[in-house]
């Protein structure tokens, strides 16, 4: 029996994307291989020999890393020194090698395998044109709009997550010189 009272009615929840859906599984899945590889090379090598596979790969990285780290910045000392924007002929590497040395600093073998690889220059420009075209596509089907659209978006969005619609009026009085009355001000 109904006392008459409505049930509420929730909003649907905005389904997840797929890479929030699988990325959680995809980390579980790498380490697990990265796990069962290190072992396994353990078994047929030695401990010693995984521990200083795995330092030698830190190192590596972090030589790799800051190499990349001066020419970028190299790049955009040049560029201001110009007065123009940093060239990407030069520089359009730095930001694979640095994904590169951050892999190799990562302990485990694939992410070496795939830190090595992407030092390779052509890799490295294969990747960068793959980056580029999938990044323009997207800009592409983005919805119109302005970056100051989604900051007056933003602003109109309270703490709580509720959005006060409304509008500004603006009365001229004729008298101009009228005092105004002190209201008090508007609080919650």
């Amino acid at each position: 029996m109904t006392t008459g009272a409505s049930t509420p009615t929730y909003p649907a929840r905005p389904r997840r994307s797929r890479v929030r859906t699988f990325l959680p599984l995809g980390i579980a899945a790498w380490l697990v291989l990265e796990i069962w590889l290190l072992t396994l090379v353990a078994g047929a090598a030695s401990g010693f020999a995984v521990f200083l596979l795995l330092v030698a790969g830190f190192v590596l990285g972090s030589v790799v890393i800051k190499r990349a780290g001066r020419r970028a910045f190299q790049n955009l000392n040049e560029a201001l020194q110009r007065g123009g924007a940093p060239s990407t002929s030069g520089s359009g590497g730095n930001g694979l090698m640095m994904l590169g040395g951050l892999l190799l600093m990562i302990p485990g073998l694939l992410s070496d395998a795939v830190g090595l690889l992407l030092l390779v220059p052509p890799v490295q420009k294969a990747v960068g044109r793959y980056a580029e075209r999938t990044f323009d596509r997207r800009i592409r089907a983005a919805a119109p709009g302005t970056l100051g659209d989604a900051f007056q978006q933003a602003r109109m969005q309270r703490p709580d997550g509720k959005v006060v619609q409304g509008e500004v009026i603006v009365r001229d009085e004729p008298g101009g010189d009228s005092p105004r009355e002190q209201r008090p001000p508007l609080t919650r």
